[in-house]
């Protein structure tokens, strides 16, 4: 192994003890954020595609159904980020699934991506979806780019959506 590789390497395992210092910091939050709330649930916390991932779920479903809509995980997930920064010092990319919210969104934005093919392939030009996260952005764009169909990412801030074109 050259130097260069060890230091990536180093760096690698760095980065990924970095994260996992993000995740354990906001399992730490949403923890004392369950107590407040008297619920019950279980945290695991990972790394995925350079992410801290931390994962919230429950025996009995219906626990956490007060937490798991998409406002409300993406709210939880911001205050997360702020007190992840507050303890490391650094800014996270973490993503927070309450309950399956993201499975379920996912799942959405996978039915919202093949109405908008079936559009075009009725022969619309393009089809415009509305506004959304980054995150889900990057879903959409992965979904499309699955069935074959090309996405972009046009306007600013929360305007901010994706179109969907012919390959």
């Amino acid at each position: 192994m050259t130097d260069d590789a060890a230091v990536q390497d180093d760096h690698e395992v760095e980065d990924v003890a970095g994260l996992e210092a993000q995740g354990d910091a906001a399992a730490d939050y949403i923890e004392a954020l369950l107590d407040i709330c008297d619920l019950d649930g279980d945290i695991d916390i990972d790394v995925q595609n350079g992410r801290p991932y931390v994962s919230v779920s429950a025996d009995d479903p219906l626990a956490l159904r007060l937490l798991n809509k998409a406002e409300t995980v993406s709210a939880l997930q911001e205050l997360s980020r702020l007190a992840v920064q507050s303890k490391t010092g650094s800014f996270s990319r973490l993503i927070l699934d309450i309950g399956g919210s993201r499975d379920a969104r996912k799942q959405e934005l996978t039915v919202l991506v093949e109405r908008a093919i079936a559009r075009i392939e009725d022969g619309a030009a393009q089809a415009a979806l509305p506004p959304m996260s980054s995150y889900e952005r990057k879903i959409v764009h992965d979904v499309v780019a699955d069935r074959g169909f090309s996405s972009h990412s046009v306007g600013e801030a929360s305007d901010r959506h994706t179109v969907i074109t012919r390959a």
